[in-house]
């Protein structure tokens, strides 16, 4: 049988560049290797495009304080209609034509939709989300406006512009509460986000806030338990039983996600009743299926405790919340994406094998598609 040639694309433009590397590297480790042949395609913080090789794509130690892409490979350029070409000094050389493509990119400039809508300009099939879904999981505010119009239940929030009048800080508690996070509405892996606890730390927050965005999103800050569930499909979707994760620092940061190997526990499977844990389920696959997702997704909850009312028994009920959809989740060793299909028996290799098919069926039903009248 003929190999897939897989293009992994890694690195990127963003703020997210180690946690891509990091996840290039596993996905690298675990592909079946019987079935695809991966071809390594690196970009640098400039948006420079580079072809690795297998053995040496990345530098460094095998943390993300340490690890960088190696930029010794040939530049690449992408020809629309004509896959990947690796060109040096106007010598093309030759490379195996690109059968479907792994976008491993976080952040703006790979998971916001530019990447997907180049992709489709040159006519390979892609893991994850289109441009529309791969957009609306990407930026926060319009991602809870859908939500809520959908009667899916979010978090309180606010949403302020670089270029607009900033809001007291009386104001913003007043209509928030007290803590509350402050977030740049489209960037991922808790990067540029700050918890507000008074005045002195709002302004810096900020000013912290728009330097990885234009637009920034204020939200309440929700006291209870976080939980998280992966969707994996096209049309017909799947869910994995909910993981709860429980920071050992204030939040879940950058550094307690990526760079502390305790700074947080991963349970899973989440230790919820069926009910609830059914509910999490289905609240996943709609919002999957709201914000025009495909390939995967992983789901972010808050399940806040209500406070008891005065002279009623018992310890009151539960509200789940949306936090967000992250449609590229990440795929190092400890992400909680991967780790939930295995516990519910789908291991990281059989995992990328069913993104790659997902990608390719959707590519083949695209094309049935009429372009002309």
């Amino acid at each position: 049988m003929q190999k897939i040639n897989v293009g992994i694309l890694f690195g990127g433009r963003s703020a997210e560049h180690e946690v891509s590397l990091e996840s290039a590297r596993n996905v690298c480790e675990a592909i079946d290797r019987e079935k695809f042949n991966p071809v390594l395609i690196g970009i640098d913080k400039s948006g420079r495009w580079f072809l690795g090789e297998d053995s040496r794509f990345l530098l460094g130690g095998g943390n993300l304080r340490e690890i960088r892409l190696n930029e010794g490979g040939r530049p690449v350029t992408l020809v629309p209609g004509r896959g990947l070409a690796p060109v040096r000094a106007g010598e093309a050389g030759a490379i195996p034509p690109l059968d479907v493509v792994f976008p491993i990119l976080h952040g703006p400039f790979g998971e916001d939709g530019t990447i997907q809508g180049l992709l489709k300009l040159a006519d390979i099939p892609f893991v994850g989300s289109g441009v529309l879904g791969s957009a609306l999981g990407m930026d926060k505010d319009v991602m809870k406006r859908l939500l809520r119009d959908a009667g899916i239940p979010v978090c309180k929030f606010l949403v302020l512009r670089s270029h607009g009048q900033l809001p007291p800080y009386g104001e913003v508690t007043e209509a928030l509460g007290s803590p509350l996070f402050v977030k740049p509405a489209n960037m991922g892996s808790s990067v540029g986000i700050a918890k507000v606890h008074d005045q002195g730390e709002y302004l810096p927050a900020l000013t912290e806030a728009f330097r990885y965005d234009s637009k920034v999103i204020i939200e309440e800050c929700i006291r209870g338990r976080e939980l998280e569930c992966a969707v994996l499909g096209n049309e017909d979707v799947i869910a994995s039983a909910p993981g709860e994760v429980i920071p050992r620092r204030e939040f879940y940061s950058y550094d307690a996600k990526y760079l502390d190997e305790h700074g947080a526990a991963l349970i899973i499977p989440a230790e919820l009743d069926g009910a609830l844990a059914e509910r999490v389920r289905e609240l996943a696959v709609k919002t999957f299926k709201t914000l025009c997702c495909e390939g995967l997704s992983r789901v972010d909850f808050f399940l806040r405790k209500r406070e008891k009312e005065a002279g009623m028994p018992g310890d009151g009920s539960a509200d789940l919340l949306v936090n967000e959809i992250n449609t590229m989740p990440g795929f190092t060793r400890i992400s909680m994406y991967p780790k939930l299909w295995e516990a519910g028996g789908i291991s990281y290799t059989e995992l990328i094998t069913r993104l790659i098919e997902l990608a390719i069926d959707r590519f083949h039903s695209e094309q049935e598609l009429a372009t002309s009248r």
